[in-house]
């Protein structure tokens, strides 16, 4: 009989406090480290992460969560399904990167959200010719690391059900559910290896079951996992869900043998206690968020938890999901004010609540009262605090919105628009160049006060320069000013906007060695003086070409933001609109005549069931509408959006009725385009060329035969040429000569207009 546990996380973040994987990576890439050194980094962060866990109090820890890069990777590259191309890489670990991130001859895997995250995950690609083989050395290995330094270990997986429902079909039709039965003995052989290696639980995550999933993939999984708890060499089997309730997969699971169920119930709605099959599960009930940074009201919580007493076989505390979404630890934010700091919990500070409330259950609410109550007083002075109410901006939105949201009809705006005399196939690039060690250095520089605002400026104004020179020498037509000013595009904006607090490092994982720092959104929302229009016209008034003034759209600054969740995300989002809205009239009045209002983020926050999908569509449509209302139809709003699957959003993107959007397209090959000429899309686009992600310069031939594509499903007056996303993360050489050869293949496509 496996011991039950009562306190544990679904997950664990991997990056490292000071970020030290994502520099180890890329110093393996640079060449200035070996894969022995970069290994031994992650050992050495998984060994911390999982001491302070267990003296926190944890009695089952999450093993292999880890990841150099992501999780859906690893378990491609477990099950052995890593793309034909990369077969040929001698090196293991060259290998996995080069699927990753592509190399000078192999181009990389797609990448999308994770769910409604702002996490990317590398899609995998499955077609006839894949052969899964189990390659167990990942799991195996870091559950011995653990075994070897005491740790209650529980080793993790993706589960089959989910590695294919986010797998993408190649050469090939039918779902690749079909394909299950060629994964189960892979599993199986899995599970029958770990319980040898000691382990007694093994969590296998499905979190595609908490989407909108048909009977028959419901029978699917229900089928699957009573074959793998008939197994007689095993451990016991939690399946974890998160993002969402599991509705109808709930009970079918609950039928299995399987030993455990992990419900969110956080973002789900789950009601465990109705499913007779529970009574004879061991429950881990996710009750404290792990997505987002507020303190628990443990209260409450503790009330959830009391109501499951009786209608499961057991019951343990956990995270609503994997804490890789948040921080690590407050410890680390010496400029919070109070009571802000009180308002908080990041990973750390959540796996606390998990202990505490698994403590009220098993020695009662006395033995953790002070907790509790220090938790109440912090929940309640947020709901008391004047900076969430502010009445005079509740009264300007809604004066706002009681109105039509939007602007001119298409055609009017295009006639205004043609004075601003651009050629046929404009060629632009999105928005930040190259963060260079210069810029970087300055930034620190002014942080540690060891330059004046005036000497940042005047260097911030030497790259700007030198950017505007850059884009006047390649031949390009509409310029940005590079971005040099800015850390992030949203936080920069958090900083000057009220209502925002920036974190000194709060880094979570966006995606391989990408980190960022979310900002908070606490409280109303205004914006004290303009953000960017001092930059913006300074590179204007280095060039005749029109410089586009670039802002970050209010769907995006939710999503990338740690949000307040004591109101609707519709009203917040129509207050960031507002104030983004002023900023496009501050720029319009001083002369910019092209405005990008990015929302990469739109596909992002879709709820995951149908039901809830057109409200939100319907406020986040809403949100940028106002924002870009308040100029005159000769401005030219752009927007953009960039990795996500675009096909359940497609007739949201033309309710934006942006004049110009770009987009992410080059890794699926223009698929875009024909799913928005299906709903009617007939503004300007401009489809992405060359994927940034990855450090290859695409030839000119590769980009002409891109645009070809692309002028097959749209007409060359409404096409733009551009790269799929911003080069901040970009080298200066490798960006020079990528744009070097998007504007020489945009030249001959042009020739034979």
């Amino acid at each position: 009989m496996n011991t039950t546990f009562t306190a544990t996380v679904l997950g664990s973040p991997r990056i490292g406090p000071r970020r030290e994987l994502k520099k180890a990576v890329e110093a393996y890439w640079a060449g200035r480290i070996d894969a022995d050194e970069l290994l031994a980094t992650g050992a050495a962060l998984r060994a911390d992460m999982w001491s302070q866990q267990r003296a926190a109090g944890l009695d089952s820890i999450p093993v292999g969560t880890f990841s150099l890069y992501d999780q859906v990777l690893d378990t491609a590259a477990m099950l052995g399904a890593l793309p034909e191309r990369v077969a040929g890489i001698a090196d293991p670990l060259d290998r996995y990167f080069a699927a990753a991130r592509g190399n000078d001859t192999v181009a990389p895997l797609e990448m999308t959200k994770w769910f409604d995250t702002n996490y990317h995950y590398l899609v995998p690609e499955i077609s006839p010719q894949t052969r899964f083989a189990l390659d167990p050395s990942k799991p195996l290995g870091e559950l011995a690391e653990a075994r070897a330094q005491g740790v209650p270990a529980r080793p993790v997986v993706i589960g089959p059900v989910t590695f294919l429902l986010l797998s993408k079909q190649v050469d090939a039709s039918g779902p690749l559910l079909d394909r299950i039965d060629e994964l189960l003995p892979l599993y199986a052989e899995l599970l029958g290896l770990l319980a040898e290696a000691g382990a007694e639980w093994v969590q296998i995550d499905e979190p595609a079951l908490v989407g909108d999933r048909t009977d028959d993939e419901i029978a699917v999984a229900r089928r699957i996992y009573d074959e793998l708890a008939a197994l007689t060499q095993r451990p016991a089997i939690l399946v974890a869900s998160y993002f969402g309730s599991l509705g109808d997969a709930l009970p079918a699971l609950a039928a299995t043998g399987i030993e455990g169920i992990a419900v969110d119930l956080v973002a789900g709605s789950d009601a465990p206690a109705w499913v007779p099959g529970l009574a004879r599960k061991h429950v881990v009930a996710g009750v404290v968020d792990g997505r987002n940074v507020w303190r628990t009201d443990l209260e409450a919580a503790l009330g959830t938890l009391v109501t499951l007493l009786g209608s499961v076989g057991s019951l343990a505390v956990s995270t609503s999901c994997s804490l890789l979404h948040v921080p690590y630890t407050l410890e680390a934010e010496s400029g919070l004010e109070e009571p802000l700091r009180s308002w908080l919990a990041f990973g750390a500070e959540k796996t606390g609540e998990v202990v505490t409330l698994a403590t009220a259950l098993s020695r009662g609410r006395d033995a953790v009262a002070g907790a509790v109550e220090a938790g109440g007083s912090a929940v309640r002075s947020r709901r008391e605090d004047p900076r969430l109410h502010d009445e005079t901006l509740r009264a300007r939105i809604d004066a706002l919105t009681s109105g039509t949201r939007g602007r001119s009809e298409a055609d009017v705006r295009r006639r205004a628009q043609q004075g601003l005399g651009l050629p046929v196939l404009p060629t632009t690039t999105i928005g930040s160049y190259p963060q260079t060690r210069e810029i970087r250095l300055a930034r620190a520089a002014l942080r540690k006060g060891e330059i004046d605002q005036a000497e940042y400026l005047r260097r911030m104004r030497s790259e700007i320069g030198d950017v505007v020179a850059l884009q006047e020498e390649l031949g390009l037509d509409v310029l940005v000013h590079g971005e040099p000013e800015r850390n992030d595009m949203v936080q920069y904006f958090a900083e000057q906007l009220d209502g925002f607090f920036a974190t000194q490092n709060g880094w979570v994982q966006s995606y391989g060695s990408r980190c960022v720092r979310p900002p908070i959104l606490y409280g109303d929302v205004r914006r004290p003086s303009p953000m960017t229009t001092e930059w913006i016209t300074y590179a204007q008034s280095l060039t005749g070409k029109p410089v586009k003034g670039m802002l970050t759209g209010p769907v995006t600054i939710l999503a990338w933001s740690f949000v307040r969740d004591d109101q609707p995300l519709a009203e917040t989002a129509d207050q960031v609109a507002l104030a983004i809205r002023d900023e496009t009239v501050d720029l319009q009045a001083a002369g910019i005549r092209i405005i990008q209002v990015d929302e990469p983020a739109l596909r992002e926050l879709l709820p995951l069931r149908a039901a809830e999908q057109q409200a939100y569509l319907d406020w986040a449509v809403g949100a940028f509408r106002l924002a870009t209302s308040g100029v005159a139809d000769s401005t030219q709003i752009h927007t953009h959006l960039c990795y996500s699957e675009f096909g359940q959003v497609i007739g949201a993107i033309a309710g934006l009725d942006a004049d110009v959007t770009s987009i992410e397209a080059a890794r699926s090959h223009m698929e875009v385009l024909g799913d928005l000429n299906e709903v009617g899309f007939d503004l300007g686009v401009g489809p992405g060329v060359y994927d940034i992600h990855s450090p290859r310069v695409p030839g000119v031939d590769e980009i002409e035969e891109l645009l070809k594509e692309a002028l097959a499903a749209v007409p060359a007056e409404r096409l733009w040429v551009n790269p799929d996303c911003g080069l901040k993360t970009r080298g200066t050489e490798e960006t020079t000569a990528s744009l070097r050869n998007l504007v020489e293949a945009t030249r001959r496509v042009r020739a034979r207009l």
